[in-house]
């Protein structure tokens, strides 16, 4: 069996796992968005959904993909032995969304095997959005191929972004973004890091970066953009950009964009 082949099976576990997590964050709402903690800031929140489902993800795959490794946001997780299939799982990507009712959240969950994704399905409970792929045979989103936009110029691209939890970090991260938005179209803040990737796959957006991301933010994005096209490039990979900093961006503006990202400062070490 080939590695798509290989891959096919892992994705059929993703989206079949992930469906059913999503299902459990969807109806989970009511009662966890009373049921808060917090984590690395008072702003970084994880409602009882975020443990709840990422606690039926780890079942789920002991029974399906038993002795594999899983790494989550909530409970951490084992290192895989070289050549192991690890599961990356982000039961809610998009928590203080999920808080406030805002429906741009999702499950992401990846199969990685020496730290690199193979397999992604990335679920959005509130619009039943399914967003997968498959290193070396595509993306789609339910079924539909994904390709990322045909922009070339950077004045008249859309960029994606994010800001993390710790009030340094957003103050550093806005002040280079302020010095990005006159050399874009304009700047998008939507909350979920796997969606914002997966909008540039779909050419929803031509661009997204930044930093203090952790593995299960990207790991099942970063493949769906890839796989649609886009250059992407990671903060664990021998060509990342920066420190802590995730780059991606539809290959027509992906040279002027970097260039850019270094000129305000943003490939810099983060406070």
């Amino acid at each position: 069996m080939g590695l798509v082949g290989a891959t096919e099976v892992l994705l059929d576990v993703a989206v079949s796992v992930a469906r059913e997590a999503a299902a459990l964050a969807m109806s989970s709402r009511p009662s966890a968005i009373h049921d808060v903690d917090t984590k690395t800031s008072k702003t970084d929140v994880v409602t009882a959904a975020d443990v709840a489902v990422e606690k039926l993800v780890r079942s789920r795959l002991s029974e399906l993909r038993p002795g594999e490794p899983v790494f989550g946001e909530e409970t951490g997780g084992a290192q895989a032995a070289p050549g192991q299939v690890c599961w990356v799982v982000d039961p809610i990507d998009g928590t203080v969304n999920y808080l406030y009712g805002l429906p741009w959240y999702a499950v992401s969950l990846a199969a990685q095997v020496d730290g690199v994704s193979v397999a992604a399905a990335v679920v959005e409970p509130e619009t039943g959005r399914e967003w997968t792929a498959l290193r070396g045979g595509g993306s789609w989103r339910n079924g539909v191929e994904l390709r990322v936009s045909t922009a070339t110029r950077l004045d008249m691209a859309l960029v994606s972004t994010g800001f993390g939890y710790r009030a340094e970090l957003r103050s550093w991260q806005a002040a280079g973004i302020a010095r990005l938005l006159p050399k874009v179209r304009d700047i998008r803040r939507p909350g979920a890091a796997s969606l914002d990737l997966c909008s540039v796959a779909a050419g929803w957006v031509d661009g997204y970066v930044e930093h203090g991301l952790s593995r299960w933010d990207w790991a099942g994005g970063a493949l769906v953009a890839e796989e649609a096209g886009a250059v992407v490039r990671l903060p664990t990979s021998a060509d990342a950009v920066g420190p802590g900093l995730i780059f991606c961006a539809t290959p027509g503006i992906a040279d002027q964009l970097l260039a850019a990202v270094k000129e305000v400062g943003l490939t810099e070490q983060t406070p």
